[in-house]
Formats: structure tokens, C-alpha cells, sequence
């Protein structure tokens, strides 16, 4: 679907409305009528996936002055879900697309990660049962979690990852482990679809008084809807747990994955007009590839004596080892039609070992009217290895070394404190503390580089949350976010004379409305989370072209960037005349304004990457049966693909079908997506200035249709 282009608002502007958002709040809230005091457990449902039942993480939301929005993992059994683009599909404020439909994924949230040097893939903190995934220099790069394997997703956005210890722009996602206790004892399930795609996942597990334990085996297959974009994935997961008391429960957990993934590589607009669906020929000649094994141990204690203590803490071990085909040989001609062949002055493999430490420690306490919990997060990670030519895959010289060092200490405090009937002020801060040391030594000449810095920062946060009626809240908050660069982006440094690049740093203010009403006979039950966001940042780390080599971009520190945006979850359900069956719309919708603030060079340019909006919904007939079925639709907004906004990808429209059905033992699903059979760009690299030869497109989906069954013993 065309976009027509838009011009960039003044930085400032998508702040005011912010700020008259909060005083519009502020008069509600003075004006709303007091009510007695809610007892804890009772404020509000998850506007993504409706929850039944009050669960820790429920109400650690429902303390939370800002967006955060909890999946439930037995909806990724009513859907095709293979990948993190897939889980949160209907998570608003969260962009993320896959570029040959496997884990290789770009992840955005609040306009984090909208670089030219996206290898990274920063800007949000990733976490596995509340313990770090992220290494602890913020990089994503070797993986993405399988969600598949959740139980629950939380993703908590901005700085209402502020109980995660996090402070960055995009916030942090947590994946939460199944366990025998919240799980059936055996299950398996089974997928097939277009491309290729095959995947299969068997768990047992069972409960023998104090102790239980489950263990999963999967394993997935696709060439890819891409030429040259094929992935096989085998993994292991187990856990076990003792229930050494009433109160303390000790769990481990264990993990194995096993992934090769073929890269297609960026079109420019012309190959994309001819073929979407082929790959770079430069990604085949060199045979690009993300191949990742990974090794994860790790342990809980969580001590819940019921007396408004809880105690949990943690420790974990990753290793991962990372195969990555990524530049082939670029040849130069230096005499040239003369008697000396082309000689090769660049191709790159990167083969690095990485190992990282984390640790977490929560201690909540309740203390009357005050709902007080205490953290601190700690990660070392270590990257050894280096940088090999590429032969068509294969290592053919080593030309550089790597050791690179991060470690992090986030310690976070807050006070949930009911004040008065149907009022919680909430404030806190985060304090980091997190250190860098990059060595790298090149082959040919000797030459050494060492790069160290420290970064500290205290991030305060105060918010407020109001309840307006049962079911219903009203909040608003102003709080501060801090990231310190990768060690990626301390390397790859513009200036290159030893120094360091500043943190990113900033303040954010939000406010919005969540809740839920409960189901009243045939009338209509709703959900929504609706949030209206501000960020003014500033020496964001962006990238600039590189002077010595047009076409290519370096890391710097921008002055002044504006994040703002509005984000909203709305659903129903609807039983018309009380009948056996019932109409359940839902739609995430997301609008972006992301851009420079009077920037010397960009003026008030759009930022690159994330769209203008995007808007994701489908309308499901569900019957008693357990029959269900109806549309699904993708609206996306245009993007710019560069930081001067020469180079515009226009937007789309997609329409698909989703049906299945479910019985107590058994369910069965089929979708398919983009039906009409659309050519349109799912993801694309950035550049400081982008031209139609520049091979930067990617192919989104084109029509698909996937099949799924799962059965419970």
C-alpha cells in the first residue's frame, strides 16, 4: 500500500503532547470520585493476552506506572510461531521483523537499535526467568530467545524495566520457564508450512512430591522464503525443581541450542523489482551464515515465607560460540586491464567464543501501606577469537584478534506507597556501574588497540498510578534512562584516535489508561492498554558516514534525538444475544515519531528503520465448541533507510486467515498470511546516505500457509 511521505515534526512537539496528555491525567484524576482501597490482587488484566488468574507477574504490573505487557505461551499454539517476531506480534511499541522468517531478527522498542550499525542489535535487555540473556555490554547479537519455550513473555518497556535493573531506551523482555508444576506432564507438537518449514518439540515431565522436573526436546528446519536463507535449529531444555519447604523453592535449569542459519543477504532496488525472494549473489558466493551453539546452566532460590517477604535470587553461565560468514572478498583491479589479476582487500568471518556471568538478587517487602523491592543485577562477559578471511564459507587466514571484556553492577530500589484510597506513588532510581576493555591486535602489521572506559550513572524514576473504577487505572511517570555504548560500537568509533564514546542519556515521561471489564451476560467484555510516551536524549550513539570510505558508517554521539510515540492494546469480546459463540477483535497499534533535534548536519530529520505506525489486529469467531476462525491484517507505515531521509521504503498492507480448533487434550491450528501475495520490504539495512544501487532490502513473507497440532497426555 503507498504511503504517501510525511514530514518530520519539530522535535518538541510530540513532547508537548505528552505533557498535555499528563495534565489532561492530572485533572482526572483530581476530578475522579474517591473509592475504597483495592486489596492488592485486584486491579487489572493483561491487554495482550487476557490472564485468568493472578500471578506474581500480574501484580508486579499492576505496579508499574507505564507499558508493560505480559504474553501467555499457550497462545503460540494457536498461532504459527517460530520466531520473536512471531511472539510479539501484538505487543505494542516492540518492532520486529525477521528477515528470512528465522531467529535472525531486528529488534526495536521505543526506537532503540535504529543504527546504521545494527550488528548489535542493543536497546533492550533480554532476560530468561529474571536472569540475564544480554551479555553485559547490552549486545544481542549471537541470539534470540526461543519463545516457543515460554511460558510467559514479559516485556516491559523503556523505563519500566526499571525492576529488571535495566535503564536503556527499549526497556527489557523476560522469558519465563514452564515448569511441571504450571505444565501438562507430557505434550508434543507438530508444524509444517510453505518454504520448507518443519518443526517438532516433545516435553515430559511430571511432580513426585517435593521434587518435579521437565525436560523438552525440539528441533525445526525451513530453506526460507529467501534464496540462500535456510535454517536448522536442535535444542534441549530442562529444569528441576525441590520445594526444600513450604516456603523456599530451589530450581536449575539447563539448556543446549544448536543453530545454522543461512543469510540472504540485502537487494538493491533493482534486484528487488526483479526478484524479492533471491539472495545477494555476493551472500551465495561467500555463504553468509549466523551459525551459534550455545551452553546454558543456571539456578534459583526463591524463598516466599507469606508474610509480604519474598526473597529470589539466582545465578547463570552461558556460552556461546559464534560461526559468522559475513562479508565475502571484495576484489580490486589495481592495474586495471593490465597483466595482474584482481587481488583481494577485504572479506570478513568472525569465529569468537563468548562466555558470560550473571547473577540477580530481588528482595520485596510489604510494610503497610508500602510495597517496597530491592535489586541488583550483575553480568561479566568475555569475547575471545577473531577475524578470518572468507572463503566461501570457510576460514582462510586469520587477520585479526579479539578480547574483549564488559562487566555491569545494576542495583535498583523502589516503593510502591499507597497513599491514599485508590492512589500508589511510585519512585525509585537504578544506579549502573559498567566497565569496557577491548583489545584487538591485526595479523599483518602487530599493530595492538585497547580501548577501556567506565560508565556510572543514578536513575531516578517517580510515577503515579490512580484507580478509576474496578478493573480500571489510570498512571503517569517521569523517570531517566541511561546506555552505555557495546564494545562493537566503542571499535568501531568515527574519530579512531583512543577515545571513548559518551553513554546515552535522557528523561521520559508517559502516562496511559489499562484495564479491563469484567464479562457481563451478552454484553461485551474489554481490555486495553493505552500509552502516550516522551524521551529527550541526548549523545544518542548513532553512525555517521566514514569520511575515508564513502558507503560505509562509524559509530558517534548525536547531540540530541526526540523518542516519542503512542502505544495501544485494545480487545473484546462480544457474545451477541448470548448465544454459543462469541466475536473477539484485537488490535495493537503503534504510531513513532522518532527524530533529530536540531541537529547541525540531519536538521529534524526522521530517524531511520522503525515505521510511522504499524498497526496489527485480527477478529476471531470463537465457538463453545471450541471452533475458532477469522482475519488477520498488517498496516505499516513508510520508513526512511537513511539518517537523511533521501531513501524512503514505502509502507504495506497484508491480509490473512487464522482457524483452528481446541479440545481438552488436543489443538489444532492453520493460518495463512498474505493472502493478496504482496511484495513489500520487511526489514533493510540503514545508511548515513542511502542510494537505489545500495543493496539494503530485505523481502517480508510472501503468501504462506502454516499448519499446527499440539496434543497434551
Amino acid at each position: 500500500m503507498p504511503i504517501p511521505s510525511r514530514r518530520a515534526p519539530r522535535a518538541p512537539r510530540p513532547c508537548v503532547a505528552v505533557l498535555a496528555a499528563l495534565s489532561l491525567s492530572a485533572t482526572a484524576f483530581a476530578g475522579a470520585a474517591p473509592g475504597h482501597r483495592p486489596p492488592p490482587d485486584a486491579r487489572t488484566l493483561d491487554a495482550v493476552e487476557v490472564q485468568g488468574h493472578r500471578s506474581p507477574i500480574d501484580a508486579e504490573r499492576a505496579l508499574t506506572p507505564g507499558g508493560v505487557s505480559i504474553v501467555d505461551g499457550d497462545s503460540f499454539h494457536q498461532r504459527p510461531v517460530t520466531n520473536l517476531a512471531d511472539a510479539l506480534r501484538y505487543v505494542p511499541g516492540v518492532w520486529v521483523e525477521s528477515s528470512t522468517g528465522g531467529d535472525a531478527v531486528f529488534l526495536s522498542s521505543r526506537g532503540s537499535n535504529l543504527d546504521a550499525t545494527g550488528y548489535d542489535g542493543n536497546g533492550v535487555k533480554l532476560f530468561q526467568d529474571g536472569l540475564p540473556v544480554s551479555t553485559a555490554d547490552g549486545n544481542n547479537h549471537n541470539r534470540f530467545l526461543d519463545p516457543v519455550a515460554a511460558r510467559h513473555v514479559v516485556v516491559a518497556r523503556g523505563a519500566n524495566a526499571l525492576t529488571y535493573g535495566a535503564s536503556n531506551l527499549g526497556g527489557a523482555i523476560d522469558f519465563i520457564t514452564p515448569t511441571a508444576r504450571n505444565s501438562p506432564p507430557a505434550q508434543a507438537a507438530f508444524a509444517a508450512g510453505s518454504h520448507g518449514l518443519w518443526s517438532g518439540r516433545l516435553t515430559a515431565g511430571g511432580v513426585s512430591g517435593d521434587l518435579d522436573g521437565m525436560l523438552t526436546l525440539e528441533a525445526l528446519g525451513r530453506d526460507g522464503h529467501r534464496e540462500h536463507s535456510r535454517q536448522d535449529r536442535a535444542g534441549l531444555y530442562a529444569n528441576a525443581g525441590w520445594r526444600a519447604t513450604p516456603a523456599l523453592e530451589l530450581r536449575l535449569f539447563a539448556s543446549y541450542i544448536d543453530s545454522e542459519e543461512e543469510l540472504a543477504g540485502g537487494l538493491s532496488r533493482a534486484q528487488f523489482d526483479a526478484d524479492p525472494y533471491q539472495a545477494n549473489p555476493s551472500a551465495v558466493s561467500g555463504n553468509f551464515q549466523l551459525d551459534v551453539r550455545t551452553t546454558r546452566l543456571a539456578g534459583k532460590a526463591q524463598w516466599d515465607p507469606g508474610d509480604g517477604r519474598r526473597l529470589e535470587t539466582g545465578l547463570s553461565w552461558e556460552e556461546q560460540h559464534l560461526y559468522h560468514p559475513i562479508v565475502d572478498k571484495v576484489m580490486v583491479d589495481f592495474d586495471g586491464p593490465g597483466p595482474m589479476p584482481p587481488v583481494e582487500v577485504f572479506s570478513l568471518l568472525k569465529m569468537t567464543d563468548q562466555r558470560t556471568a550473571g547473577g540477580m538478587l530481588r528482595y520485596g517487602v510489604r510494610l503497610g501501606d508500602h510495597d517496597l523491592l530491592a535489586g541488583i543485577d550483575l553480568a561479566d562477559t568475555r569475547e575471545t577469537g577473531g577475524n578470518h578471511r572468507n572463503d566461501g564459507g570457510r576460514r582462510n587466514g586469520l587477520t585479526g584478534t579479539i578480547d574483549n571484556r564488559s562487566d555491569s553492577v545494576e542495583l535498583f530500589l523502589v516503593d510502591r506507597w499507597r497513599f491514599a484510597p485508590d492512589w500508589t506513588l511510585v519512585y525509585g532510581a537504578q544506579g549502573v556501574l559498567t566497565g569496557r576493555d577491548v583489545r584487538s591486535t591485526d595479523i599483518a602489521s602487530g599493530a595492538s588497540r585497547q580501548l577501556r572506559a567506565d560508565y556510572a550513572s543514578f536513575n531516578p524514576r517517580l510515577g503515579v498510578i490512580r484507580r478509576l473504577a474496578p478493573g480500571s487505572e489510570a498512571f503517569a511517570s517521569l523517570g531517566r534512562l541511561y546506555e552505555a555504548p557495546t564494545v562493537f560500537e566503542l571499535e568501531d568509533d568515527a574519530r579512531g584516535d583512543g577515545s571513548t564514546l559518551d553513554a546515552m542519556h535522557g528523561t521520559v515521561v508517559e502516562a496511559g489508561l489499562r484495564g479491563a471489564s469484567a464479562p457481563d451476560g451478552a454484553a461485551a467484555a474489554w481490555h486495553w492498554d493505552v500509552s502516550l510516551y516522551c524521551a529527550r536524549i541526548r549523545d544518542a550513539i548513532l553512525s555517521v558516514e566514514d569520511p575515508s570510505a564513502p558507503g560505509t558508517s562509524l559509530s558517534t554521539n548525536i547531540a540530541r534525538t526526540v523518542h516519542a510515540g503512542l502505544e495501544a492494546a485494545v480487545g473484546a469480546s462480544f457474545r451477541p444475544g448470548g448465544g454459543a459463540y462469541r466475536i473477539e477483535p484485537l488490535v495493537s497499534a503503534t504510531v513513532n515519531a522518532f527524530s533529530f533535534d536540531d541537529d547541525p548536519v540531519y536538521g529534524d530529520n526522521d530517524l531511520p528503520a522503525a515505521p510511522a505506525y504499524a498497526v496489527r489486529g485480527e477478529v476471531m469467531y470463537r465457538h463453545a465448541s471450541g471452533f475458532f476462525a477469522g482475519p488477520t491484517f498488517d498496516l505499516v507505515g513508510a520508513r526512511h533507510a537513511d539518517f537523511a531521509n533521501r531513501y524512503r521504503v514505502g509502507g504495506y498492507s497484508l491480509l490473512g486467515l487464522r482457524l483452528g480448533i481446541e479440545r481438552e487434550r488436543w489443538q489444532l491450528f492453520a493460518e495463512a498470511r498474505n493472502l493478496a501475495d504482496r511484495d513489500h520490504v520487511g526489514t533493510f539495512s540503514v545508511r548515513d546516505r542511502a542510494a537505489p544501487g545500495d543493496a539494503i532490502l530485505q523481502a517480508g513473507l510472501p503468501r504462506t500457509l502454516h499448519a499446527g497440532l499440539r496434543v497434551r497426555f
